[in-house]
């Protein structure tokens, strides 16, 4: 439980999405009375009506209305709607919130992220947009967009407020926005938050400074790969734009397979009409916000960079090949059409900004933007495969529970559990991405940045997250994780999830040795790591929301293993001893703080 930095500044409107989960069937449900379903028109009417009907737990008022955000259909026929709310026309502030339908249309149940009724005292404001947005120029030091009135529900709060999107914010390292929340009466800032998700940490960045430390990481070009040979065929000789099969040298992949289009002859553009238009393209080392501002990669041959810097388009070549990978494993893993889940493509800027080291997912643009080192501690670009799947899973985050740092520092650091359950999910799916992958030369592993070459070898790890020294990961649940930086908390999910998965205890995976230990030396036996993917998706696209902080992800994971493997499983049973092996229990739950 925690106070949520909402950073998105539009309401998102209604949508019909419908995903279903691959995998184990469903477990069956208890038999009971059945119970009359509300009636309407569509899910979404079905499910706002039911909201409004059970509002003492749900938690909607008068004056509220909800807007849906997803829906999610189980294989047995189950809804899941996720709805952001507004109160007398203005956006709330952590009111999100997913309402639970069964097959019929019944109401079964909400996860909500406010536990309070969220209605301001009154909807005028003291300040006027002019002053509001003075004062977010002064915090952010940036350009203010125009102030927008919403109602700040985070943190036990119906406050009346000011949201500001500002821009080229000084707060920022790559000069990107921020939003700011303003207090409508007060004049109080209540919230400055980066909408950026960076790889790097300024904590971190700082630490490898003060440490004198430089990256060293291991590229050049490997042996062609199978396959690759004769791949500039198209779909239909002389009909343009068409798909064309290219090959590419990367920096850290070795020679990769691409997707590409050909638009004339001896043309081709980095855009993969089978990945729904999917395209990478060059920042010019400015700090673009606007992806239409990059310019697209164009070759003549769809032979793309030659393994080395010294070629612009090599970066390139590992952003698209990571972005295509990350895509691939969400689609085959839970049929996930998209990070937005809509059949839309990814997009990624190379070259962003002078110097900088780090990659980053940016909320604003909806793109992936890598930097390519700042010359000091990162000589290279950040296009690594995992760092990749890391940072577009921060899209997919943002596009479900959209889980936000409790607070932000002066220094832009994050901190707090549902941020660091962020981090942790970037670093899980970031994972199963080199898994599915299984690139053998970015062999896959629990680590998570193993190729930016650093001196502990790794940036993360699952397992035992403590091993990283730089974060000062922690291992195990604390009440300190509730104002933890959340890159260091974050290995109290991760670490469950690897219990899952893998169970505790030595052993060694693709040549990699892990050895797990848990909080009460307790022996854990994993499920798997499909399983446990599967087991942690379907919490994030069900049961979590804005707010949601270990214990409740404990919860999520435990509902989800009950619907796809049954109450009384083995599977479910594993999760609960995974997230006690952390010490995240029903026994140390702390008080309600939302």
């Amino acid at each position: 439980m925690r106070r949520p930095h909402i950073r998105h500044v539009a309401i998102a409107v209604a949508v019909t999405t419908a995903a279903t989960l691959p995998g184990p069937a469903f477990a069956s449900a208890p038999a009971g009375p059945a119970r009359t379903a509300a009636p309407a028109s569509s899910p979404v009417d079905t499910a706002r009506a039911a909201a409004f009907a059970h509002a003492s737990a749900t938690g909607v008022t008068r004056g509220d209305t909800l807007r849906a955000k997803d829906v999610m259909t189980d294989p047995d026929g189950k809804r899941h709607v996720r709805f952001v709310r507004t109160h007398q026309g203005l956006p709330v502030l952590g009111g999100d919130m997913v309402v639970h339908l069964g097959a019929r249309g019944e109401y079964l149940g909400v996860t909500r992220a406010a536990d309070h009724v969220v209605k301001p005292s009154t909807v005028e404001a003291e300040l006027t947009p002019e002053q509001a947005e003075r004062k977010a120029e002064a915090v952010a030091k940036g350009d203010a967009g125009t102030a927008r009135l919403v109602v700040d529900g985070r943190d036990g709060a119906a406050a009346l407020a000011y949201q500001v999107l500002v821009t080229d914010s000084e707060t920022t390292e790559t000069g990107g926005s921020t939003t700011v929340v303003v207090d409508a009466r007060t004049g109080r800032i209540r919230s400055n938050t980066p909408n950026t998700d960076e790889f790097i940490s300024p904590s971190l960045a700082a630490t490898l400074r003060e440490h004198g430390e430089s990256a060293t990481p291991q590229t050049g070009v490997a042996a062609g790969a199978a396959g690759l040979s004769g791949l500039t065929g198209i779909a239909a000789a002389g009909r343009y734009p068409a798909t064309a099969k290219g090959s590419g040298a990367s920096l850290f992949a070795g020679k990769v397979s691409l997707t590409t289009t050909r638009t004339a002859r001896n043309s081709y553009l980095l855009k993969d009409p089978t990945r729904w238009n999917t395209e990478t393209r060059d920042a010019k080392g400015q700090e673009l916000e606007s992806f239409a501002r990059g310019k697209a990669f164009t070759d003549g041959d769809n032979k793309w960079g030659n393994g080395a810097t010294s070629a612009r388009t090599t970066a390139a070549v590992d952003a698209q090949y990571g972005i295509t990978q990350t895509l691939d494993f969400y689609k085959k893993t839970f049929g996930r059409k998209g990070i937005k889940n809509n059949g839309t493509g990814a997009r990624g800027m190379v070259h962003f900004g002078d110097k900088v080291g780090n990659a980053f997912w940016d909320s604003y643009c909806n793109c992936m933007a890598y930097g390519d080192g700042d010359g000091r501690v990162f000589k290279k670009p950040l296009v690594v495969l995992d760092v990749t799947g890391h940072e577009l899973t921060h899209g997919v985050v943002d596009a479900t529970a959209a889980l936000e740092p409790t607070r932000v520092d002066d220094d832009g650091n994050q901190y707090g559990e549902a941020g660091s359950l962020n981090e942790s999910l970037a670093d899980i799916f970031g994972s199963g991405v080199e898994f599915s992958a299984n690139n053998p030369k970015n062999p896959p592993n629990y680590l998570v940045g193993e190729k930016l070459g650093l001196a502990q070898k790794f940036l993360r790890r699952l397992d035992r997250p403590s091993l990283d020294v730089l974060e000062e990961t922690v291992d195990y649940w604390s009440p300190a994780a509730y104002d933890t930086e959340v890159h260091a908390g974050s290995g109290v999910s991760s670490h469950a999830f690897y219990l899952l998965a893998e169970g505790s205890g030595r052993k060694t995976i693709n040549g990699v040795t892990y050895d797990s230990p848990t909080y009460d030396g307790s022996r854990v036996t994993g499920i798997g790591r499909a399983k446990a993917t599967a087991v942690f998706y379907r919490a994030l696209t069900r049961y979590m929301v804005s707010t949601t902080d270990f214990h409740d992800a404990r919860k999520a994971t435990l509902k989800a293993a009950a619907d796809m493997y049954g109450a009384n499983s083995r599977e479910r049973k594993a999760v609960d001893e995974a997230w006690a092996a952390v010490n995240v229990t029903a026994a140390n739950t702390p008080a309600v703080r939302r």
